[in-house]
């Protein structure tokens, strides 16, 4: 049996119990040959069995169940209008027309079709995804989606060194998310005789073009990008591709925040040849971490060296639109040897997930949405530093910031004993951030969360 538990927007909590009688259970042991649910485990060593007794407390009644999972949840720290934390995963209002939908049987337990044709509406849904990212991105195709954005920058890397396979440098902005720059190391390690090199940043938070420009050379596959970077920075991306495409390398960019790109120009209009990025911004929860959506876009002419699947539109047999899967170079669909990326399948929830929040807004929603987010940010970097807090980075930056203060560990715990999420401290991954904080502010934070968030890092008697 198996009991499935979750919160609904309501305050009342869902259980959905799927039992398994005895004589199911005896008919599914006798299928695969085994006569007890005891036998299942005989491989294990008995003692380690004795060991791995589990002590379980008696069941309890629904109505229990339901008191229960609620208390578990009232222990959770800090709702979503306390939460100022973005460092690539971003608390934003999801309308609920996107569960509603989401919830749908065939698609809410629909997986990768392998008869694909057949599978039209989960085509058409994917078609309408690789749509959107398109346009968000201003690049002329994009793939049906990878596991997040890390994987997609590190896809997009190894994409990169296909494309130009004389090459076996590649380097990596400093001011990229750190856990980005990890998985495109972890990718490269395994990957062949490849190196790995970062580009310092300047004072004002962008990367160090003069850095940049003095590493790049005829070795050099690609650059990786963030855009807007870390620190919520926005690079002068001009600049940087310029100087990337001049030596013959690929300009990459990544985006953990789609939503800035409401009012930030795309990074196709700036010649980029891989834009990457992470979905959750739109129509998923922040989950403690997972599931995300993986963004990937690029030219056309490299259409054939894109990780992942690709659904086209055509004209069946009777003049009907349809939708075919158009492109597939992941190991199931050729030879092992000619595959692009072992990702084998799409987060095609969380993709339409992205594609019915995103079409909700539309351009105009986007454009309003993300404006809101920058004006409420730089609102409270302003405020911050009046109260004696300085913005460490001068460039212009979207919806989140990087603030310093001698006291900054102290009032950063001063702000979780009063159950607020008060930003990233930046130590662990900047040594020379360590009295320095990653602040976000997006539409979810209240009016009176926000002027909590003050007073905790800085009381006006300061």
């Amino acid at each position: 049996m198996s009991i499935q538990v979750h919160r609904t927007r309501s305050t009342r909590t869902t259980v959905r119990f799927f039992p398994h009688n005895d004589t199911e259970i005896q008919a599914m042991l006798d299928a695969i040959g085994v006569a007890t649910l005891e036998d299942l485990f005989r491989d294990i060593p008995p003692e380690l069995r004795e060991r791995a007794t589990l002590d379980l407390p008696p069941g309890l009644s629904e109505m229990d169940l339901y008191t229960r999972v609620e208390s578990l949840a009232r222990k959770n720290f800090a709702s979503c209008d306390r939460c100022f934390v973005g460092a690539g995963a971003y608390a934003h209002f999801i309308p609920a027309v996107v569960e509603h939908i989401l919830q749908r049987a065939e698609f809410y337990s629909a997986y990768t079709p392998y008869q694909p044709e057949v599978s039209q509406g989960t085509l058409q849904a994917t078609y309408e995804f690789q749509t959107l990212v398109a346009m968000l991105f201003d690049m002329e195709v994009a793939n049906a989606s990878m596991y997040d954005g890390a994987s997609a920058a590190a896809e997009a890397v190894l994409m990169a060194l296909r494309l130009r396979p004389a090459r076996r440098r590649v380097l990596v902005a400093r001011s990229l998310h750190p856990q980005y720059r990890e998985v495109i190391r972890t990718y490269l390690e395994g990957s062949g005789p490849y190196s790995l090199e970062e580009v310092s940043f300047s004072a004002d938070g962008a990367t160090d073009i003069q850095d940049l420009t003095r590493k790049l050379g005829e070795d050099v596959a690609a650059a990786v990008l963030g855009y807007p970077n870390f620190f919520g920075v926005v690079e002068d991306l001009a600049a940087l591709v310029n100087a990337v495409r001049a030596c013959g390398a690929l300009a990459i960019t990544a985006t953990t925040e789609p939503l800035a790109l409401g009012i930030l120009r795309p990074p196709g209009e700036y010649g980029v040849d891989i834009a990457v990025g992470e979905g959750q911004s739109f129509g998923m929860p922040l989950s403690y971490g997972g599931p995300g959506v993986g963004l990937f876009a690029t030219r056309l002419e490299f259409v054939r060296t894109m990780p992942g699947r690709l659904v086209g539109e055509t004209i069946d047999s009777a003049g009907r639109r349809a939708f075919v899967l158009t492109l597939a170079t992941r190991e199931q669909h050729i030879r092992r040897e000619r595959a692009t990326s072992n990702i084998c399948t799409n987060h095609g929830l969380m993709a339409l997930a992205f594609t019915v929040h995103l079409s909700l807004l539309g351009k105009q929603g986007l454009r309003q949405l993300a404006a809101l987010n920058l004006a409420r940010a730089h609102t409270v970097a302003d405020e911050l530093e009046r109260r004696g807090w300085q913005l460490v980075f001068t460039r212009p930056f979207f919806h989140e910031f990087v603030v310093a203060h001698p006291d900054a560990r102290v009032r950063y715990q001063s702000a979780l004993e009063q159950r607020l999420l008060p930003g990233v401290p930046l130590g662990r991954w900047y040594p020379e951030l360590e009295d320095a904080l990653l602040l976000c502010v997006t539409e979810t934070a209240s009016a009176e969360a926000t002027q909590a968030l003050l007073d905790a890092l800085a009381p006006q008697s300061c």
